[in-house]
């Protein structure tokens, strides 16, 4: 494969929504999404009172690529080999110690489902972008106050919790008002959504401009997407796209075949009958990769149009883009914000307002690097006594370095390049930063201990 990926080659641009199109005030959303399940958890299923009080530091908690063991309550961040790096029982950490002897130096149980992205059974939970993560720190603390109560060993929240899940998110819930989350949101959009950089909408006419199709592709129901790309888009958000997919029920979306999850046409916000085949552009609920891809052959006049996809999610964005559809991906990862090393060289000389757009970020973010769980892409190996410590890369990070073409903070960092700038993509001859833009995270580089907080 070769080394360089640009826009300019692909024939089909495609975008997620959440957290990718539209990005959130983190410190906010996180506290509205916890708040909302942890209100139901209270009010429906009688749990501590103590939950919906939230200590200020207590989202440090929170951290991408987190697995929890569900009957163990603990949560644990993995090695690329399979190994248990850290762990925490609730949101105590344990120590090296403690973590070796639970875990060893072996592949932790359920490694091998987990790296074949199966996060969904009754065994685990993967915790992989921002909607999920307040979810974690709940569970954390459901975990903390069970023990408190009745010092239970196994534990069986799991039920309740996606019950409060399902409450707040079910597809009705906009149209009813129902539970906590998408009143608030509808009620306060300024204060949960940022609102897209003109150097974002520019680009996108631009592609569009240069005769890409472009098509937004979210596992949001339509009246809640039409909310979001109002507000950070504008009322024209439509021209923006040439094909709109919502309730898209990713990753299933790439897995499924046509028979399992046909697409279905949209009247006032209501899906109507399956379609058979997708015969033009416009705005459908549903669906599957197969079906779509047939499409852009005949709107690109192509047999092999070649397809990018940008999303925030590795479980159900960027691994089954490229796992079942083989498309390109652009992983779009806030952490790389959270890096000191992230401003370009030229940003130095630039005024105050420019430069915000990437150190502004770091002021306002509650989880870029967690103290709890230190660096994203490296850490220690549980050191036995006096042995060596090693610096090991975590499975997060070999995930992206595996599934994605290129990672970047944002699409404002790449807005302002020419369609046809070359970036150096992952592979697996090339070094382990090459494909982050605009420049690798500081964990990664040589010599670089800083990040390690221990």
């Amino acid at each position: 494969m070769q080394q360089h990926f640009s826009l300019a080659e692909c024939d089909v641009v495609g975008f997620d929504l959440d957290h990718t199109l539209c990005r959130y005030h983190l410190p906010q959303s996180a506290r509205l999404i916890y708040d909302s399940f942890a209100q139901y958890l209270v009010t429906e299923k009688g749990y501590d009172e103590d939950l919906l009080t939230l200590a200020p530091d207590s989202l440090d908690f929170c951290c991408k690529g987190l697995v929890l063991d569900i009957e163990e309550g603990n949560f644990l961040k993995l090695a690329e080999d399979g190994t248990v790096l850290r762990a925490s029982h609730g949101t105590k950490s344990m120590t090296s110690e403690e973590v070796l002897e639970v875990y060893g130096r072996k592949e932790w149980k359920h490694f091998n489902t987990v790296s074949g992205m199966v996060s969904r059974t009754a065994k685990y939970y993967l915790y992989d972008n921002y909607f999920d993560l307040p979810g974690a720190l709940l569970c954390a603390r459901v975990v903390d106050s069970l023990d408190q109560h009745d010092g239970q060993k196994k534990y069986d929240f799991w039920k309740d919790m996606v019950a409060a899940i399902q409450h707040n998110y079910k597809i009705s819930a906009f149209k009813e008002d129902c539970g906590m989350y998408f009143p608030e949101v509808k009620n306060h959009p300024d204060k949960y959504l940022q609102r897209c950089p003109e150097s974002v909408k520019k680009w996108l006419k631009q592609l569009k401009n240069a005769g890409k199709i472009l098509l937004l592709i979210t596992s949001s129901h339509s009246d809640y997407c039409r909310l979001l790309c109002e507000h950070v888009l504008g009322n024209d958000f439509e021209e923006y796209f040439d094909i709109l997919i919502t309730n898209a029920l990713k990753p299933g979306f790439f897995s499924h075949t046509p028979n399992q999850r046909p697409f279905r046409t949209l009247e006032n916000d209501e899906e109507q009958e399956a379609l058979l085949s997708l015969d033009k552009p416009g705005w459908y609920s549903q669906g599957n990769a197969i079906q779509l891809y047939d499409l852009l052959k005949k709107m690109t006049g192509k047999l092999d149009p070649k397809v990018v996809y940008f999303g925030d999610s590795m479980h159900s964005d960027i691994f089954p883009a490229r796992h079942y559809s083989n498309w390109e991906t652009v992983f779009i990862l806030e952490e790389l914000l959270g890096d000191k090393g992230i401003v370009p060289a030229k940003a130095e000389s630039e005024p105050l307002e420019k430069k915000g757009k990437y150190e502004g970020d770091q002021l306002k973010v509650p989880y870029f690097v967690s103290k709890q769980w230190g660096s994203f892409f490296m850490d220690r190996l549980p050191g036995l006594e006096n042995a060596e410590e090693t610096l090991v890369h975590t499975w997060s990070c070999k995930c992206i370095s595996t599934y994605s073409t290129i990672a970047i903070p944002s699409l404002e960092a790449i807005a302002d390049l020419p369609l046809d700038y070359r970036f150096t993509r992952f592979s697996s001859n090339s070094s382990a930063t090459a494909g982050y833009y605009p420049s690798p995270p500081r964990a990664l580089l040589p010599n670089e201990d800083s990040v390690m907080t221990k």
